[in-house]
Order: C-alpha cells, then sequence, then structure tokens
C-alpha cells in the first residue's frame, strides 16, 4: 500500500490465510472502529480497529470487510464510505470504492449505504459467521438484522446457524509477526528511544510532569508518530501507582522519575519504561533497589528463547525480585516460603510481560490447554518487572518507603534468542548517570 510499510500483498496474504482456516461454508465479517466523540461535537483523533487494520491497511471509519471463502466472483468484499466532494472539503479526502480496490487489494468494494442490500445476499448458504461479536453494539444490531431479513426472504433454511469469535482464528494469525511487521516495529521502537532520552534529558528537580509528557509527546510527534497510549509520567510516591497518568506534580530534589511511554507507527505500538534519578545520582539505597529489579530483568530476559515458556520470564523476576527484597531486609523468611506463599506481590503485585503488536496489550493466549504457551521466532513481548513500595508501608524501614521502579523493554523472540527493540534507552544505574550527566553539561 503507498506510503505503508506493508503491502497490500501480504494484507491479501493475510485474508486468504484467515479464510484457508475458516473454511468455504463459513463467512467472516470484520468492522472498521467507529469514530468517537470527545465531546460535543469534537472528535478523537481516529485510530482504526486493530483486527481491520491487520486485514486491510484501510485507514478511515464506516466501513466493513466480508471474507466469502470459495466465492467465484469476490471472496474480498470492502464495503466503504463513496468519495464525497462536499465532505472531503470538510474532513478531508476519502478513498472511495475504487479507492479502496486500488489501495488495499480487496476484490470488489460497495458503498456503505448499500450494505443492507447487499451483504444479507452474500450470506445466504453459509453455515457459519466469524465475526468480532460483542465489541460494537452497533453492529452487532445491524449483523442481527441482516440475519432476520434473510430469514424472512429465504424461510429459515439457509440461514447461518452459529457465531463464532473472529478472533479465535485471527488472533493467532497476530501473535506471529512478519517482516514487514518487525520492520516497522524497528522503527516505532527508535522513536520511542528518542523521545525517552529527551524527556530522561530535559528532567530536573522543579520541573512538572507534564513538562517531561510534553516533551515526551513533542519528540514522537516530529518524528510522525503518536503516543501509543497515556503516557505515565510519575515522580517520588507517584510511580508506585500503577496505572499513575494524572501528570501534574512537581518533580522534587531526592526522587525517582518513572516514564511509561511508547510511540505508535502506522498502528504498531512500543512499550517501555525506565527509572532514574531526578537529580541525576542514584541515593545508595534506591541503587540498591534499583539494581535489584534491573538484575531481574536481565534474568528473566534470558528466559525469552524459542521453545521456553511465556511464563518463565515471570518466573525468573520473582525469584531475583523475592531473594533481593528478602537480602534488604524488606520480606523476612527463607527464599522458598517467601516464593510458596508469594509475599512478594506485596512489592511485585503484576506479571512481568506481555504481548506486543498493534495493541500494546496485544492479542494472542498466553496459556494452551492450560499449559503455559511456548514461545516462537516472530512472538513480540514485554518484559517489565517492578517493585513499588507504598510511601504508607508502616512495616518497613522509612528509607524504603514511596519507591517505585519499574524498567521495561520490547523483546522479539528470534531463531537464536531475543532481540531487544528498545536497547538504545540506558538501562544499567551507572550509564544512566553518565546520560544524565551529559545532559546537564550540554543544556
Amino acid at each position: 500500500m503507498k506510503g505503508q510499510s506493508i503491502s497490500r500483498a501480504e494484507y491479501a496474504r493475510r485474508r486468504r490465510q484467515l479464510m484457508r482456516m475458516a473454511g468455504e461454508d463459513a463467512a467472516l465479517l470484520v468492522a472498521s472502529a467507529p469514530q468517537r466523540m470527545r465531546n460535543a461535537d469534537a472528535a478523537w483523533p481516529y485510530r482504526q480497529d486493530s483486527d481491520f487494520h491487520y486485514l486491510t491497511g484501510y485507514p478511515e471509519p464506516e466501513a466493513v470487510l466480508a471474507l466469502l471463502p470459495g466465492r467465484s466472483v469476490a471472496e474480498s468484499v470492502l464495503f466503504c464510505r463513496e468519495r464525497d466532494p462536499q465532505r472531503e472539503r470538510m474532513d478531508g479526502p476519502r478513498l472511495g470504492t475504487e479507492g479502496a480496490v486500488e489501495t488495499c487489494g480487496v476484490d470488489d468494494a460497495f458503498p456503505i449505504e448499500d450494505i443492507d442490500d447487499i451483504l444479507p445476499g452474500m450470506l445466504e448458504g453459509r453455515a457459519r459467521v466469524y465475526c468480532q461479536f460483542g465489541q460494537e453494539p452497533e453492529f452487532d444490531a445491524r449483523l442481527l438484522a441482516w440475519m432476520r431479513r434473510l430469514r424472512a426472504l429465504r424461510g429459515g433454511g439457509v440461514v447461518p446457524k452459529d457465531f463464532l469469535s473472529l478472533g479465535y482464528l485471527l488472533h493467532d494469525m497476530r501473535l506471529f509477526k512478519s517482516r514487514a511487521e518487525l520492520s516497522l516495529m524497528r522503527r516505532c521502537a527508535a522513536v520511542s528511544v528518542n523521545a525517552h532520552r529527551a524527556a530522561m534529558a530535559c528532567t530536573r528537580p522543579g520541573v512538572a510532569e507534564f513538562e517531561v509528557e510534553a516533551e515526551l509527546l513533542r519528540v514522537m510527534r516530529a518524528q510522525g508518530a503518536v503516543s501509543a497510549y497515556m503516557p505515565s509520567v510519575a515522580g517520588g510516591v507517584n510511580a508506585c501507582t500503577m496505572h499513575y497518568n494524572a501528570n501534574q506534580s512537581r518533580l522534587r530534589d531526592g526522587d525517582l522519575l518513572l516514564i511509561d511511554a511508547g510511540a505508535e507507527v502506522e498502528c504498531y505500538a512500543t512499550d517501555i519504561t525506565r527509572t532514574f534519578p531526578v537529580n541525576g545520582r542514584f541515593t545508595r539505597d534506591q541503587r540498591a533497589l534499583y539494581d535489584v529489579v534491573l538484575t531481574a530483568q536481565q534474568a528473566a530476559i534470558e528466559q525469552v528463547r524459542p521453545g521456553q515458556p511465556f511464563s518463565a520470564a515471570h518466573e525468573a523476576a520473582v525469584e531475583v525480585i523475592a531473594e533481593g527484597l528478602k537480602t534488604l531486609k524488606l520480606l523476612n523468611g527463607s527464599l522458598a516460603s517467601i516464593l510458596a506463599n508469594a509475599s512478594y506481590k506485596r512489592f511485585f503485585p503484576h506479571k512481568t510481560g506481555h504481548w506486543l503488536g498493534l495493541d500494546v496489550h496485544d492479542v494472542g493466549d498466553y496459556r494452551i490447554d492450560g499449559e503455559p504457551r511456548m514461545l516462537e521466532p516472530g512472538m513480540v513481548v514485554t518484559v517489565e518487572p517492578g517493585v513499588y513500595i507504598p510511601a504508607d508501608d508502616q512495616d518497613v524501614d522509612p528509607r524504603w518507603r514511596g519507591i517505585g521502579i519499574r524498567i521495561e523493554d520490547d523483546v522479539v523472540t528470534t531463531r537464536d534468542g531475543v532481540e531487544v527493540l528498545t536497547d538504545a534507552v540506558p538501562r544499567e544505574a551507572g550509564a544512566i548517570e553518565d546520560m544524565l550527566s551529559e545532559a546537564r553539561k550540554g543544556a
């Protein structure tokens, strides 16, 4: 597709693979994301539905993709908006039906206004329909209306009887990234790396969290990207809130700053977290706790290998953090008892990673038949252990209270091991201090 990193040939291959998996007696329906309003007549920036994007690359709302395996006339049909000079003058250009065929490589396209008249007949004789049922109520209602119409016209003998989750087939496909997808994710990671380094360089005592956030977003937009999610810029005790994103506090001398932020390029996401000292130097206690988390991350990344279970990275991180917290006297008892009773969750309450791709928390099963999924080449995961000591925890030494640390990187499973996409943002405490020192010299 012109101007896009994923070719129209690859989108077509994805559609063909999905249809082969579904079988010739099935139909597959995928709706675009609706335009969502922020307030009054102001819309949120449009972001396409990830499944729809994966199969088409089509960037506009008000569209439905119908995949009809074995249909002689056209197996892939897109219903979309027509060209409309008056609306385009207000909202920007549209591809129209001809442009959709040209750019997305679908077999045919019809105006979205005609879908009620055309699509029910296309579903006639199909045994089952794969769809995103339960995701968008408006689309669900239209789908049920098409079924009622088909029953009324045909006497109920040829209406699809089964409605199945599209994700059952599609999300396993999305889990394995192609060469083009990995190339795009490397590009996205490079944008995010630049944003994090710029944010670290502008951090000083007295600067507001939102000023650091502004620098992150400036660098992303300057490279043609958007933020994949609301950045967390959490100074001091704010870092102990897992999903902090108020970003309103002033940064204080002696505190740590946790930044969780990632760019999105052509709908693909990056997810990076770094924690570093606001004044450029770790205190002794901060460094001790930071090194526990860093060692845990290194141990977890070692477990991201083909043939290893997804859960192995978390298990490795848990063991290192449990031992480190015991050594620092934040946890009592033997290592075996700490692991057995999961008392480490008091300070490490989340998992160590998730799938990454078109969604920040990307699709794909973590367990197969009740067992942890084995990693395979092409899978992309985050690795993000953390330790958080609540400021009001009266059972720990005051010197630890209010410290929150997380380190997160994006890791590709390759045939030979791993590729850390986000390696260019320093992780080691000494390297972080050196980078911050250089940034202050140049300021």
